[in-house]
């Protein structure tokens, strides 16, 4: 079995491609990234049970045709993914996240490959205290460039799908805990590195009673084996999330390790002020059932961070 990960080096993909061997051993996984950040890190140590090759490319630009030859799935993961940075660099986002997703699932579509495409449920800003993927249009206000070239993205998908691209699309929550290739512009994984090197967490004015939908990363990992297992390429979008959750709960699970934590409020130009639930029954009927954990994933990277010299 052949497998194409984009962006394979980054947060969710250096977890994925560790994974990988354990649920199709023996598999081809073709990794794919521009290496913009440089996480050589991400390809150190990689497990037995699969053939890996490493593609250093810009899925932009480069020929994908012989890269998705043969290619049963593509995890497409490979975007720009700072929504709060966004503002700054809209039209580079829109340019790169646009074309990137417009690219792959166009060559997956002419290669046969099926494609698992990620979006956000930051495409959400309702009134409502609850939302699901069902939602009214007017329900759905993205808040930042990210979340607005998401949507659009989302929408690409779908009308490939009837063209006889075979598809599934994750609105995942934000992403929590730990991998070869983390990053730290995101809630959770933000907060922690801050209170680890003695700063102030700075948490948005208008957002720390505000319910937001987080998703640890290893159900994250439980969705795509689900995906697989399933073979569950039906053309739906499902919300993936493994709890919601106010900052506060966040804040509190952080003072249990580093007791005496300071948090600082700033403004943002992410002004949604509403605080809402997102419900995941539609990925939940499909046997879903997250098990991850806030309190393990804030307690995985606070000792991460330690164990590397930072923490008090």
């Amino acid at each position: 079995m052949k497998i194409v990960v984009t962006g394979a080096l980054g947060h969710i993909g250096s977890r994925l491609i560790r994974e990988l061997p354990n649920w199709r051993p023996g598999a081809e996984i073709v990794m794919v990234d521009n290496m913009s950040a440089q996480r050589y890190c991400s390809l150190f140590n990689l497990p037995q049970g699969a053939s890996y090759r490493f593609i250093e490319g810009d899925v932009t630009k480069m020929d994908l045709a012989p890269v998705f030859s043969g290619a049963e799935v593509v995890f497409h993961l490979a975007a720009l993914t700072n929504a709060a940075g966004s503002f700054e660099i809209a039209r580079e986002l829109e340019r790169n996240n646009f074309h990137a997703t417009d690219k792959v699932a166009r060559a997956c579509l002419a290669a046969g490959a099926a494609l698992v495409y990620l979006s956000s449920t930051s495409v959400y800003g309702t009134a409502a205290a609850q939302i699901d993927e069902d939602c009214t249009e007017d329900e759905l206000k993205p808040q930042s460039p990210y979340a607005e070239t998401k949507l659009k993205e989302e929408r690409l998908v779908a009308e490939l799908t009837k063209k006889g691209l075979r598809a599934v699309s994750f609105r995942f929550g934000t992403i929590f805990g730990t991998s070869p290739g983390m990053r730290f512009h995101t809630a959770v994984n933000k907060f922690c590195w801050q209170a680890c090197v003695g700063q102030p967490i700075t948490v948005w004015r208008t957002a720390y009673e505000q319910k937001r939908p987080y998703l640890d990363l290893e159900d994250a990992m439980r969705a795509f084996k689900l995906v697989l297992d399933k073979n569950l390429f039906d053309g739906r979008l499902y919300n993936v999330l493994t709890a919601n959750l106010t900052v506060r709960n966040i804040v509190d699970e952080i003072r249990r390790h580093i007791p005496g934590l300071k948090v600082e409020f700033v403004d943002t130009k992410i002004m949604n002020q509403l605080s809402y639930e997102v419900l995941d029954a539609r990925f939940r009927a499909q046997g879903f059932r997250p098990s991850g954990d806030i309190a393990r994933g804030v307690a995985d990277t606070v000792g991460l961070l330690a164990a590397a010299g930072h923490g008090r």
